[in-house]
This record gives C-alpha cells, sequence and structure tokens, in this order.
C-alpha cells in the first residue's frame, strides 16, 4: 500500500483505509453511474480500457522518452488475436479448421488473452528493433508508419485468404466466460443482479488495478530507473553500462501487452472488430490522455486518461440538448466542438501546464521529504 499511497509512507494505517475507501467507491461506481443510465457504466468501462492503455504508452513515452505514434496498432493485434481465436470466423473460411473444429474456435479467456499480450509484444520487439536509432520527428514518422501499415493490412486480409474479413470485420465474437460465468448476461449475484455491462466493467478494474501495480513496480524497479536515465541524456546512460538497445526493446514490448490486453478485452466486449476502431486518431487520443496527464506520472496519466475518456460521453448528453434548448436546432455537432476542445485544452496545458495536470516529481526529489521540508522552513 505505501507504494501506492507513498504520500502515507509513515501512515501504514492511514494507507490500507485509503485503500479501502477507494475500492469501496469504485464498487461502487457502476451502480452510482448506472442511475443516469447503462451508457455511463459502458463509458466508465472504456474509460478503464483507454487508461490501461494510456499505462502501457506512458511505459514507452513517459519512461523511456521513446515518441510513439503507432501504438494502437499493438490494441488491434490484441483485439483481432482474440477475434480469430473466440469466434466461428476462421472455420467458416478454412476447410481443415472446420474439420478440426467443427462448431468454430471458441479458446478460454485464460489461452487467448496470454497470448494476445504475447503477440503484441512480439510486435512491438518488430517495431522497436528498426527504430533503434531514431529519436524525435523521425521516430514519430517511423512508429505513425507502423501504425498505418498494421491497420491497412487488416483492412485487406481478405484476400486470397480471407483471414480478417477486410473492412467488414469480424462478428459473433465469444464473450468473456469464468468459471462459468458469461459475461454476455445478466447475473445474480447472492440475491443481487449484476448487468452484463457490470460485470464488463469489474473485470476491466481487476485488469487495470493489475496494470497500475506492474507500472508502479516497474518505475521503482532497477529497469524503470535504467528507462528513464535513458529519456533524460541516452549517451550518459550507455556511458554508465546501461545496455540501451536492450532496455528500449523491453519498453517496446512491455509497452505493446498492456495494449494487446486491452484489445482483447475491447474485442469481447464489443463482440464485433473492424480496421476502423484503430485509426491514427486512436493512436493521438491515447498519447494526448499521458500528455495532459503528466508524462512518466502513473496518477497524472490515469487523471488524463480518466477525463478524455469520459469527455466525450459528457459532450454526447450535454452539447444537443442544451443547442437545442437555447437555439432549437443543433448548431455545432458533439464530434466537432470534442476536437476544438481536445486541441484547446493542449494548447493550454502546453501554455501554462507544460508537465501534464498532474506532473511527476522533480527527478531525484522525493515529494514526502520535500513537503516535509517546506513545513519545517
Amino acid at each position: 500500500m505505501i507504494s501506492v499511497f507513498p504520500q502515507l509512507r509513515n501512515n501504514p494505517t492511514a494507507a490500507w483505509v485509503a485503500m479501502f475507501v477507494v475500492a469501496a467507491a469504485l464498487l461502487a461506481l457502476p451502480y452510482l453511474a448506472g442511475m443516469l443510465g447503462n451508457a455511463w457504466v459502458r463509458a466508465l468501462a472504456f474509460m478503464l480500457l483507454y487508461i490501461m492503455l494510456a499505462l502501457g504508452l506512458n511505459i514507452v513515452v513517459g519512461f523511456a522518452g521513446l515518441l510513439d505514434l503507432g501504438y494502437i496498432a499493438f490494441y488491434a493485434v490484441g483485439a483481432y488475436t482474440y477475434a480469430l481465436l473466440a469466434s466461428p470466423h476462421l472455420a467458416q473460411n478454412f476447410a481443415w479448421i472446420a474439420q478440426a473444429f467443427p462448431d468454430g474456435l471458441h479458446n478460454s479467456i485464460w489461452f487467448v488473452i496470454p497470448l494476445s499480450a504475447g503477440i503484441a509484444a512480439l510486435f512491438g520487439i518488430l517495431l522497436g528493433a528498426p527504430v533503434l536509432k531514431l529519436r524525435g520527428d523521425y521516430l514519430a514518422i517511423v512508429t505513425l508508419g507502423f501504425g498505418e501499415i498494421v491497420r491497412i493490412f487488416l483492412n485487406n486480409l481478405n484476400s486470397p485468404l480471407n483471414i480478417t474479413n477486410g473492412p467488414q470485420g469480424i462478428t459473433l465474437i465469444d464473450p468473456v466466460t469464468i468459471a462459468g460465468v458469461n459475461f454476455a448476461r445478466t447475473q445474480n449475484f447472492f440475491g443481487l443482479e449484476v448487468p452484463s455491462v457490470y460485470l464488463y466493467y469489474y473485470l476491466f478494474l481487476v485488469l487495470t488495478l493489475i496494470t497500475i501495480v506492474i507500472c508502479i513496480r516497474l518505475q521503482n524497479s532497477r529497469l524503470g530507473r535504467a528507462w528513464m536515465a535513458i529519456r533524460e541524456d541516452e549517451i550518459a546512460a550507455k556511458a554508465m553500462g546501461i545496455n540501451v538497445r536492450n532496455v528500449k526493446l523491453l519498453a517496446f514490448a512491455l509497452g505493446a501487452t498492456f495494449g494487446g490486453v486491452a484489445g482483447a478485452m475491447f474485442s469481447a466486449f464489443q463482440g464485433f472488430v473492424s480496421p476502423e476502431s484503430f485509426v491514427l486518431n486512436e493512436s493521438i487520443i491515447v498519447l494526448a490522455m499521458v500528455v495532459l496527464g503528466g508524462l512518466g506520472h502513473i496518477p497524472g496519466v490515469i487523471l488524463g486518461a480518466a477525463l478524455l475518456a469520459l469527455f466525450p460521453e459528457l459532450l454526447r448528453h450535454t452539447v444537443t440538448p442544451v443547442q437545442m434548448a437555447l437555439f432549437g436546432e443543433v448548431i455545432v455537432e458533439a464530434e466537432v466542438l470534442r476536437m476544438m476542445l481536445y486541441g484547446l485544452a493542449l494548447v493550454l496545458v502546453m501554455l501554462y501546464r507544460p508537465k501534464g495536470l498532474w506532473p511527476a516529481p522533480e527527478h531525484g526529489v522525493n515529494p514526502v521529504v520535500q513537503k516535509h521540508s517546506r513545513l519545517a522552513a
């Protein structure tokens, strides 16, 4: 608990109390949001997926300082891995698979999720290996191209062999099933009805918490400090004996792993995937979450992801009704206004909060010690 609440380092009891309060709030959150409709619970579930994506990208951009504009490609790899291994698509298009699996491929989540993470990590290494010597704008251009190449491949792998079904996407994807509990149906636990979208929210919450704990442990590890050394000064890090090549590859691979898991969960949650879900704009949005929250600062990244994930839903429920009430017609569409406000928010953050809304403490400075020093002064 101390690593999760560093401000309570000297009070373990308060750290445990804070943990239980936060846990109770997160458990009750879907029921509170559900009072406004299941659309808000669905938005919360997607918010958790975006937090996973942002934390994965934060490893690459925030910890290691490697600008990645193609991160959404790993999200796509995870989504399509789950879709292909948990749907009848391959059995319908390949006779030998149909003979071996007459009912189609319906693999267990315990097999598909690790495989999705592993394949995404492999793609992360494939991206990282050729770009180890690139920096700045050149690295951004290459990673952007990588993301677009993956999307175009997914869009065109329907001929001559129909692997991804092209722009039509893959349907009839199996929902998550754990211990006989089908997440596509409302379940009853001790007299309490838990709708499908609530079940997915709790599953994504568990995965997000695991991701947060792993990121915290990585940040405080020897590997995390090596990433930060490379971010600050790659030449000095290499002079101090850090294997820059391997450390960079690990950053790409570990960041991609979280993207792959998030993609697999997206596929199961939606029951449908298509290349349109993995356009460049999605990579930019995830990067904006990391920059807006605070590069390299896990609480800041979570804050940025939560704000930008819930913001479109808030606009969708307010902009149109307000304009209809005031003008009798919709003058500015919610999507147009969303992009305008995104741009304005980023400009304001760069002007007034260049390190993000919740920036990381200065390198080598313990925020708890710094606070006590100010109080003593």
